[in-house]
């Protein structure tokens, strides 16, 4: 069986270099990954503080307690679960680095 040859107006696929460009794809494909995980992590963070904040002020405004504390109440517990998904997220990525650099020094 002979050669197919490609048409002169197509691109010649050099299969030479395979495992090099499968390499770049799995880099880049790993880079990308990383961002959206943490655009989602962010954003679930987001969600959360913005529903126990709703949760807050509409337990509060429904037992008729007055319209200012409720306000209060609720930017304080929306903003402590803001600040507690912010720690979360730090801790969570501080511990991928810490195992990742020890699985690194225990496989040389």
């Amino acid at each position: 069986m002979g050669q197919v040859r490609p048409h002169p107006d197509q691109l010649p696929l050099n299969l030479a270099h395979e495992p090099e460009i499968e390499r770049m794809i799995e880099a880049r494909a790993a880079v990308r990954a990383e961002q959206q995980a943490f655009h989602w992590r962010i954003r679930l963070i987001l969600i959360e503080t913005l529903m126990m904040g709703v949760l807050v002020a509409v337990a509060g405004l429904s037992l008729h307690q007055p319209t200012g504390q409720v306000i209060r109440s609720a930017v304080i517990v929306a903003g402590a679960c803001f600040a507690s998904g912010g720690v979360l997220i730090l801790a969570s990525s501080a511990t991928g680095w810490i195992v990742s650099r020890l699985s690194r020094r225990w496989r040389a």
